[in-house]
């Protein structure tokens, strides 16, 4: 086994115990990364000689008898609107090509903190907002499994890289979706905490109320020890929390899931979701009831029938408020207009995005005087009807099961020109969010045609433990993701 292979966890005691180096872990992820990095074009920047220093001061804690950290060694890559420190944030946006960010995100200071070497920073649909990594300003990426594919979005560049085993663990954020379904696309793990369980404090804000920074891996052990280091509260996030219980690590030890309540959902049209990845859904609760827990169907009819049109007005809506700050005097084009507001309408014309400019239209007419109550307002009570049914819904199971998409990895360019098809796509991952519950993705296998097949768990808002431990005993089942490309 190559060391780019190895999972995070393994690196992180290697490098302590001084039976790896830091040093030459980073080399040959570095060297993967170089090797495929013109065909899959994950990555925005990498900080090679940065990398290296970190590397390096890693070791040299070991090798004086001082420990490094629990992530000791372990290269990770960072979804572009993560800031890092002297280091430029675009966002996947021209209007923030050349800014540079002047603080360290929370995520990454704990990182560092815990022995992480940072190596760069991943592709990603303009400001979030897209399902396929084709929305970003600078170039699309590519699906390891097959190139011609997308590799889902918006964080599309960090499960691309941890998939062709650039790194074990990259981080990404999710909106409606963006960590669990190009984890589903491009066959690896991702893991949405619970809103509040990670610090957004440095994540520049698409939506809000429902952004959520969460990881990315081959291993789940990985994800269980990535939570260890960044699930803590953090007083510069006032939306943040304290979760007490277990470590991570601790909890996918137990093979099993004696007492546990699955549900597995139902009442949505499945002809319109790909068979084999009801299939797996299906498996998934097979396997957890093999491991001890007692499986029944359940409905979630406010989610899927009203969750997508609700989260097509509140996303918008909170996106039109928070890029209403990038008008050209701090961010965005030098450019000047006759009037005020010809300066604001060229640099905003310029720096944005078809997708990015939509969105924006959508939910600055939401947000209009006359249509706030129609809109947004009733999409918020469709949103609280959403939290309800999902509490309802856990009062007679601990888990959920259901599919991450209703389709497998797509052509690029199959759905570029029909955005409301893009949409669906998130059908099944945007209900978490608007419930504010965690959910994972766990690679479940392949297509007959080999493409990666995943399937979503929900767990009860703060039970991400729960769900990390329900996703190793089907990692262990399904069998675990090896690198690609």
């Amino acid at each position: 086994m190559d060391l780019y292979e190895i999972p995070a966890w393994r690196i992180a005691q290697g490098v302590i115990s001084g039976d790896l180096r830091a040093v030459d872990v980073l080399e040959s992820c570095l060297e993967r990364l170089d090797s495929l990095e013109g065909y899959i074009r994950a990555c925005l920047d990498v900080y090679v000689d940065e990398a290296l220093e970190e590397a390096e001061r890693v070791d040299r804690l070991s090798q004086e008898g001082h420990h490094p950290g629990p992530l000791a060694g372990v290269p990770v890559l960072l979804k572009d609107n993560i800031c890092v420190k002297g280091r430029r944030t675009t966002c996947g946006s021209r209007m923030l090509e050349g800014w540079i960010s002047p603080y360290d995100a929370t995520v990454v200071n704990l990182l560092r903190q815990a022995g992480a070497v940072v190596v760069g920073k991943t592709n990603m649909d303009e400001f979030a907002m897209g399902s396929s990594t084709e929305n970003s300003a600078f170039f699309p990426t590519s699906n390891p499994h097959d190139l011609a594919r997308v590799p889902g979005g918006s964080s599309g560049g960090s499960a691309a890289a941890v998939a062709a085993g650039y790194v074990p663990l990259a981080l990404g954020s999710d909106t409606g979706g963006s960590i669990r379904q190009p984890a589903a696309f491009c066959g690896i793990h991702g893991l949405k905490p619970t809103y509040g369980m990670v610090s957004r404090y440095g994540l520049v804000a698409f939506a809000s109320s429902l952004d959520q920074i969460g990881p990315m891996a081959r291993d789940m052990g990985d994800l269980a020890l990535c939570m260890d280091v960044i699930g803590q509260r953090d007083p510069m996030d006032a939306t943040s929390r304290s979760f007490e219980g277990p470590r991570f690590i601790d909890v996918i030890r137990n093979d099993s899931l004696k007492g546990l309540r699955v549900g597995i959902l139902r009442g949505f049209d499945e002809g319109r979701v790909d068979q084999e990845l009801t299939m797996v859904s299906l498996m998934a609760s097979r396997f957890c009831l093999d491991a001890g827990a007692a499986v029944s169907d359940v409905k979630l009819p406010v989610s899927m029938g009203a969750g997508l049109a609700s989260y097509y007005i509140i996303a918008p809506a909170e996106a039109s408020s928070n890029l209403a700050r990038f008008d050209g005097v701090r961010f965005g084009p030098s450019v000047t207009g006759d009037t005020l507001g010809e300066t604001y309408q060229m640099v905003r014309s310029q720096g944005f995005g078809p997708e990015v400019k939509r969105r924006i239209m959508m939910g600055t007419y939401a947000l209009s005087s006359g249509y706030y109550d129609e809109y947004y307002g009733r999409a918020q009570r469709v949103r609280e009807a959403i939290r309800e049914e999902f509490r309802q819904v856990f009062r007679s199971v601990d888990l959920l099961i259901c599919p991450p998409s209703p389709c497998l990895p797509f052509l690029k360019g199959e759905m570029a020109e029909d955005p409301v098809r893009m949409y669906l796509t998130d059908a099944f991952t945007l209900p978490a969010n608007l419930a504010g519950v965690p959910a994972l993705t766990v690679y479940a296998g392949r297509s007959r045609t080999g493409l990666p097949l995943a399937v979503q768990l929900m767990a009860p808002w703060g039970e991400d433990r729960r769900l990390v431990m329900a996703g190793a005993v089907l990692e262990r089942a399904f069998g675990a993701p090896s690198v690609v490309g």
